[in-house]
């Protein structure tokens, strides 16, 4: 069931970088590694609504209902736009004392979840990836999708905290420039808007 196939293809989906991948490198060199392993946290954890839709059905009905998907998508981008804003508006430098991290932890959760929840082409790519990996004469599909499910969960885990852990590791060049910060900053803004431009004009398939 967990093939060599599915864990290739698996491990390049999570690869490419996205919204998750994103606001992970943006947030570990805001505030850290232990913060990146938050926002790691909050984009797996975003998947698992996606993951339920798919195995109980319901992304068949968000595949076929254009309301749907319409209001999931609108959700997204307004909010893929609100971190746009927030972030180029966002003056402070990246210094970020570890006891803010601590108090901020649930916040970096709650703001990667709803980064994934919202974006309604997950749902869409879980339904035609998924029942590919389940072989026709399994005994237990519902039971394999799942596992294939927590198999990704912990995929995309460990891979978006290497992606913070290596932005880390570049902090402290960055730390040493408020030039660079301020471009930085402009550049994950202007990357959160691109991303909400193209969910924007994404279509049901």
């Amino acid at each position: 069931m967990i093939g060599l196939e599915f864990l290739i293809t698996s491990f390049i989906v999570v690869l490419i970088p996205g919204t998750g991948v994103i606001f992970t490198i943006s947030t570990a060199l805001a505030q850290g590694r232990v913060a990146g392993i938050f926002a790691a946290l909050g984009c797996t954890l975003g998947i698992v609504p996606h993951l339920l839709a798919t195995i109980f059905g319901l992304a068949a009905i968000m595949h076929t209902s254009a309301l749907a998907f319409e209001a999931l998508k609108i959700a997204g981008v307004l909010y893929l736009f609100y971190l746009a804003i927030l972030t180029w508006k966002d003056q402070s430098g990246f210094e970020t004392p570890m006891h803010a991290v601590r108090t901020n932890a649930f916040s970096l959760v709650a703001k990667a979840f709803l980064l994934n929840i919202l974006n309604p082409k997950l749902t869409i790519f879980f339904l035609a990836f998924l029942p590919q990996f389940i072989r026709a004469d399994s005994t237990s599909p519902l039971g394999d999708m799942i596992v294939l499910s927590l198999v990704f969960m912990l995929m995309t885990f460990v891979v978006f905290v290497l992606y913070g852990f290596l932005a880390h590791g570049f902090r402290q060049n960055v730390l040493a420039s408020r030039r660079v910060q301020s471009w930085l900053k402009k550049g994950f803004a202007l990357t959160f808007a691109g991303l909400g431009i193209e969910l924007a004009s994404s279509t049901q398939k």
